[in-house]
């Protein structure tokens, strides 16, 4: 298949901060024009429509406190779209150059005031880019993996965040999963740390 022949061409139709709206004068299988949306937090020339590339924007964190009861970092965290409170691994957007594993040792001291060690070992393809809802953005995640030590402090948060960190042991992750509103991607890898033993042994996998 042509991807060329799938699409004629797409615009940017909003300019603001972090995420815009942008329209792609589609092609169906049938060869008929249709409108098709997407959100996307790149610039116009950075879409992946154009680039391609497979640069994440974002990161999400699996960050373990071990201890004779391990503790899966968790942020209870209001959300704008959903008028809720949902629970969610720790995550953020990747700043210029940083490297996932920078960004996340960023993100977690800021989102929660703990200090990260990032683990590097296991299986590479945990660590791949993936995509987050490919039906409706470009964006991309990756996951990152790692140890916390320190007390929770929320000093460096934004105003426009309204955050609790929870350090959840395993009987926690379960009645979260079991009876809250939880982020997919927070779901799946908190599933990851109810298996018994070591919490970042299915990286070794």
């Amino acid at each position: 298949d042509d991807m060329r022949d799938k699409y004629k061409g797409v615009q940017k139709m909003t300019d603001n901060p972090f995420l815009n709206l942008y329209h792609i004068d589609a092609v169906d299988t049938e060869g008929k024009d249709f409108n098709y949306y997407f959100a996307s937090r790149n610039d116009e020339n950075d879409i992946k429509m154009k680039t391609h590339d497979v640069k994440p924007e974002g990161i999400v964190i699996y960050g373990v406190r071990l201890e004779t009861e391990p503790k899966l970092v968790l942020i209870k965290q209001y959300r704008y779209p959903l008028d809720a409170y949902i629970y969610e691994l720790p995550a953020g957007l990747v700043d210029g150059d940083e490297t996932p594993a920078e960004a996340a040792v960023r993100e977690m001291r800021e989102e929660t005031g703990l200090e990260m060690t990032v683990y590097e070992g296991g299986s590479e393809f945990y660590r791949r880019p993936f995509y987050m809802g490919p039906g409706f953005t470009d964006e991309m995640s990756s996951a990152v993996f790692g140890t916390v030590t320190g007390i929770p402090n929320l000093d460096s948060k934004e105003s426009t965040e309204d955050i609790q960190v929870i350090l959840a042991d395993r009987s926690e992750v379960r009645r979260i999963l079991s009876e809250e509103q939880v982020s997919l991607r927070g779901a799946y890898l908190m599933t990851h740390f109810l298996t018994d033993g070591d919490p970042l042994g299915f990286l070794k996998k």
